[in-house]
């Protein structure tokens, strides 16, 4: 995707599935050539000390990491080519900031967020898991928008939302009915960010008809990825104006990095 110009922001959102194995499959030579200018990356699985040896990782940029305590598993970052003013790791919640799921950067008026939710699908326990994170993290968006409208602050939030939010936005739909990602309470929580909280899906904003070339990631088992069967689950959210201000997308799928695909946006957008 080409950058339209020089005052684009280019940022983009990246499951890793393992910064490690990311980065060996060439993750960071592909935001390299991508000229990102803000990386959101979840699920890094490594702690600050094996993240600072990745090798390729873009020592140009600034980064912040807010990790799980649980070696292995979960965590978030951004990078960005320039230092924000202010980072916030995690989101005041001591069960869900213990894996590592909330990271903000604020570079003068925008606030930048990488969120990783948690994935229901392994087991009722961990759905149970899930809808307690969606339940206290509502709190924490609606202060975040009545907040960014008082100081006139614009609020991006990209990740891994482990939520397909309609039918357009995974293959088997009519079959995944039951099964979490896209259940009735988590759709219509979703649903609540736009029609209360009047944030703005950009993806599907710009591209409001797009089907299976908007899923963003695939199954591991059977032939999910050759058949692309796939789901739309990584998201840039944002607060109308930023989101007005975007230009084109991109879900990058010439590479394989993880079991997600990059999702990129261009912003006409200055920091």
């Amino acid at each position: 995707m080409q950058r339209p110009n020089s005052t684009t922001l280019r940022v983009v959102s990246l499951n890793f599935n393992g910064i490690r194995s990311a980065a060996k499959k060439g993750a960071f030579e592909f935001l390299e050539a991508h000229q990102a200018d803000i990386v959101c990356v979840q699920e890094l699985k490594a702690q600050q000390e094996n993240i600072d040896g990745v090798p390729s990782a873009p020592t140009h940029h600034w980064s912040a990491f807010h990790c799980a305590e649980k070696k292995g598993y979960s965590g978030v970052g951004i990078y960005a080519r320039q230092v924000p003013d202010k980072v916030i790791h995690g989101f005041g919640d001591a069960e869900f900031d213990a894996e590592g799921r909330y990271i903000q950067a604020d570079f003068g008026k925008l606030s930048i967020i990488s969120l990783y939710l948690p994935s229901g699908s392994s087991s009722d326990e961990r759905q149970q898991a899930k809808f307690r994170f969606l339940e206290r993290f509502l709190p924490k968006l609606q202060s975040l928008v009545k907040a960014a409208k008082k100081d006139g602050r614009e609020l991006l939030i990209c990740g891994d939302w482990n939520i397909a939010h309609t039918e357009q936005d995974l293959k088997n739909w009519k079959s995944n009915q039951k099964n979490s990602g896209f259940l009735p309470e988590e759709r219509a929580w979703l649903s609540g960010l736009f029609d209360n909280l009047g944030l703005v899906d950009i993806h599907r904003q710009l591209a409001p008809d797009a089907t299976g070339e908007a899923y963003t990631w695939w199954s591991n088992r059977g032939q999910a990825w050759a058949n692309n069967v796939g789901w739309r689950i990584d998201y840039q959210i944002g607060t109308p104006r930023i989101a007005a201000a975007a230009r084109q997308v991109e879900v990058y799928k010439a590479q394989r990095f993880s079991d997600h695909a990059p999702l990129v946006i261009d912003y006409e957008w200055k920091l």
